[in-house]
């Protein structure tokens, strides 16, 4: 099975764009310049904890035996800076034991793939602030998340080998509306295709648009993929519809909009080199 050109794609952005870019600690700071603070709660019960994992489209919670390590204060600082994101602490035997936790542990619970990343003893050791930053903005995948460099980083390393992408731009006037939309149909296809935004406002994205042979004059547009085998399809709208994402995505799934690019020549029509 040859290597997927969209994959050749993501990567090659990645090193244009510096692999794993720093985002400073005040980068979510509210736009009017006062920051608010959020700090990471504590969890005591096993209920409590499950409660927020099944809740919380992105949790992080750290279960420590140790309260005194030196990471405990570098996570609790991560909840300053992802402040949309539900960060917790617990050191309840009780709850350590659920969770089959026998020392020191960051685990990251997501609902669009009801996945579970883990940061163990080992892990732990040599993490700082910029390793455990990066690792949250990688393996934070929403039910629609956006893309950049670092999060493609993320889409190719989870067990969804599909994604749906809609190309538009933010500042549209129909964004909102069709966000909410597109939101309400990926919910629909939770742990089968993972949902993106490509902002086509955004100059860096247009190697990501053109790769999929779209004009300007042709967005919106939603683009489905199997990063696997180099599948693809696309398809221009006027208006994002929960049916009509539905339909695209069914179609595809079912095989019936399926195209097999791995025969094109490479110098086929809006296919860049890389």
């Amino acid at each position: 099975m040859g290597v997927s050109w969209f994959r050749c794609l993501v990567l090659s952005f990645i090193l244009m764009c510096g692999l794993l870019p720093e985002v400073p600690a005040d980068a979510e700071e509210a736009s009017d310049g006062l920051s608010t603070t959020q700090e990471a709660i504590w969890l005591t019960d096993i209920p409590a904890t499950e409660e927020l994992t099944k809740t919380a489209e992105v949790a992080i919670i750290g279960f420590f035996q140790d309260l005194e390590i030196p990471i405990v204060s570098t996570f609790r600082s991560m909840a300053q800076q992802f402040r949309d994101i539900a960060f917790a602490i617990s050191n309840s035997s009780e709850v350590l034991t659920h969770y089959n936790i026998t020392g020191n542990s960051i685990c990251l619970f997501r609902q669009v793939d009801k996945e579970q990343l883990h940061l163990d003893d080992k892990d732990i050791e040599s993490l700082d602030a910029s390793k455990l930053s990066r690792f949250i903005q990688m393996h934070s995948l929403r039910w629609v998340t956006e893309y950049s460099p670092l999060i493609a980083t993320g889409l190719f390393n989870t067990r969804v080998q599909t994604h749906l992408l809609l190309m538009m731009n933010k500042a549209s006037p129909e964004y909102e509306e069709s966000m909410q939309r597109y939101r309400e149909a990926a919910k629909l296809f939770q742990g089968q295709i993972l949902f993106v935004l490509v902002d086509s406002g955004r100059g860096e994205n247009r190697k990501v648009i053109s790769y999929f042979q779209l004009k300007e004059s042709q967005l919106p547009a939603l683009a489905i993929y199997e990063s696997v085998d180099d599948k693809w399809d696309t398809l221009p709208i006027t208006e994002v519809t929960v049916e009509k994402v539905q339909g695209f995505c069914d179609g595809f799934l079912k095989g019936t909009l399926l195209r097999d690019h791995n025969g094109e020549e490479d110098t086929d029509a809006g296919k860049e080199e890389l």
